[in-house]
């Protein structure tokens, strides 16, 4: 039986005038249009396609490979808005992928945008729509991964702790802004690594195999910054986010928290105008 969605093995029934016909089980048979059918293709021989609906919602097959299949994740981009029913993604295929206004939630998105999305099967429609709604998909399985494994990252948010990462298009990942150096946004891509696989499923990730982390931790460099600066420094919880980036190359909510843990410790005051060091009891300040 033929999946929608996903790349299947099938097997060549007959020909036809618009290409080949594939035993698609209880989906009867399947179109492979000419396009996709190459001199070496025999009747009773077995191919590896992909398998679709077409622009009339027909099951058709091809042998191009799209850049995620149902149950995976992707950042793809926007390549026309409809402004009754949604967007169209690319996602390496002839036809366009549908991204309904329903699928969007809080977001808007124009020509030209990238999104992170869900690729996943309506059931009520059979159709192989996109989606924003991203925890709704994320897979509850628990991976089998040992630490230091590659790892396709894909960043779609961020957290107080990190950024939130999609891993090998299926499961949920974190990487700790401890274990980068770079501001990084949804839509970046790249190969990470395993650090830790917890009970629940969730993965924590590193950047670098050897477990990359900053030489200074985010509450020394607020330390370290104040004692250069003099013991104050004009930055507090009402500092906006992009001064906060450009100074500690981190989020508004990390710095929040480091500020804290230092507040907490006795470390520093908060002011109205920024943050002072607390110089330990005792100081000689002659």
């Amino acid at each position: 039986m033929a999946t929608i969605g996903k790349f299947n093995t099938l097997r060549i029934v007959e020909p036809s005038d618009h290409g080949l016909y594939l035993d698609g089980g209880e989906h009867d048979t399947i179109l492979l249009p000419t396009r996709y059918v190459t001199p070496d293709m025999k009747i009773g021989d077995e191919i590896k396609v992909f398998i679709y609906n077409d622009s009339e919602d027909r099951l058709v097959a091809t042998t191009e490979t799209p850049l995620a299949q149902a149950g995976e994740f992707a950042y793809l981009e926007v390549v026309s808005v409809n402004e009754r029913v949604g967007a169209f993604l690319n996602w390496g295929l002839s036809k366009d992928l549908f991204l309904p206004f329903r699928e969007q939630g809080d977001l808007y998105f124009s020509e030209g945008d990238g999104a992170v999305v869900a690729v996943y099967v309506d059931e009520y429609t059979n159709r192989i729509v996109a989606s924003t709604r991203l925890h709704r998909h994320l897979s509850e399985t628990k991976p089998q991964y040992t630490p230091n494994t590659p790892v396709h990252v894909l960043i779609y948010d961020e957290s107080p702790l990190g950024y939130k990462a999609i891993v090998d298009k299926v499961h949920r990942g974190l990487l700790y802004y401890a274990e980068t150096s770079d501001k990084l946004e949804a839509g970046d891509q790249f190969t990470g690594y395993i650090k830790k696989v917890h009970a629940n499923g969730n993965i924590d990730l590193r950047r670098d195999p050897s477990g990359y982390s900053r030489v200074e931790s985010l509450t020394d460099q607020i330390m370290n910054e104040l004692q250069a600066a003099g013991g104050t420094l004009p930055f507090n919880d009402k500092s906006t986010p992009e001064s906060i980036r450009e100074r500690f190359n981190t989020s508004k909510k990390a710095f929040k928290l480091g500020i804290g843990a230092l507040y907490k410790q006795r470390q520093i005051r908060i002011t109205e105008a920024g943050i002072e060091k607390v110089e330990p009891a005792g100081t000689d300040h002659q």
